[in-house]
């Protein structure tokens, strides 16, 4: 009877192993945007990709200078990965594939078409 039960336990996870839908797309661009290698897109880029501040300082002349991530909710496929491939600015370059790339920009497009549909549900009551 135990036997049955090991079995069955293994075909299950080797299953699961092979199963290509493991985790949707939406949920790995959620995981690559939020914790890509150990390093986060939203201290620069906030929670949806509508930008933040990341630091300020003080220049030469005493004016308070903000160094801000840019908004990427509207970005283009191209943009974001040209940025990430090569870096921009304070950006560092990331080492992502044009697959997972493509997933962070649906996952971008998508819940931010949800944030849209939230607000405007919102506007209508």
């Amino acid at each position: 009877m135990y036997k049955k039960y090991k079995i069955l336990i293994v075909f299950l996870f080797a299953s699961m192993m092979h199963a290509e839908d493991f985790i949707t797309n939406f949920e790995y661009g959620q995981m690559l945007y939020h914790e890509p290698r150990g390093v986060s897109c939203v201290p620069c880029h906030g929670e949806t990709g509508e930008g933040r501040d990341i630091a300020s300082y003080k220049n030469k002349r005493g004016e308070t200078v903000v160094l801000r991530g840019p908004d990427i909710r509207d970005t283009t496929l191209s943009k974001l990965t040209q940025s990430l491939k090569n870096g921009k600015g304070v950006m560092p370059r990331y080492f992502f594939t044009n697959k997972e790339i493509k997933m962070i920009y649906s996952y971008l497009k998508k819940v931010n078409a949800t944030e849209e549909n939230n607000s405007t549900k919102g506007e209508e009551q």
